[in-house]
């Protein structure tokens, strides 16, 4: 059985750093662009008022910018405890 070599152990390292990126880039995407067809082809729903000076565009709205903050926690949280330290390991 053959070991891992270095090269491939920062592939497998720098592929996984990648599909974390990419699914929350389509996450962002997905609520991003979800929001701008909503906007753009139910204007009814999204002028529905939810309370008094509040109408559920303006909550969609605060809700993408809300979950950009929280996708790029996640990714920091994640670059943090588990790429940070597996490259650590990889520079010894």
């Amino acid at each position: 059985m053959s070991q891992k070599t270095k090269a491939d152990e920062l592939e497998a390292l720098a592929a996984t750093r990648w599909r974390v990126a990419a699914v929350l880039t389509a996450a962002m995407l997905i609520s991003y662009f979800g929001f701008i067809l909503l906007v753009a082809f139910d204007k009814p729903l999204m002028g529905k008022q939810l309370a008094p000076g509040l109408s559920l565009g303006i909550l969609l709205g605060a809700l993408v910018i809300a979950s950009a903050w929280v996708f790029t926690g996640i990714y920091v949280v994640w670059a943090n405890n588990r790429y940070d330290k597996a490259l650590h390991q990889f520079r010894r």
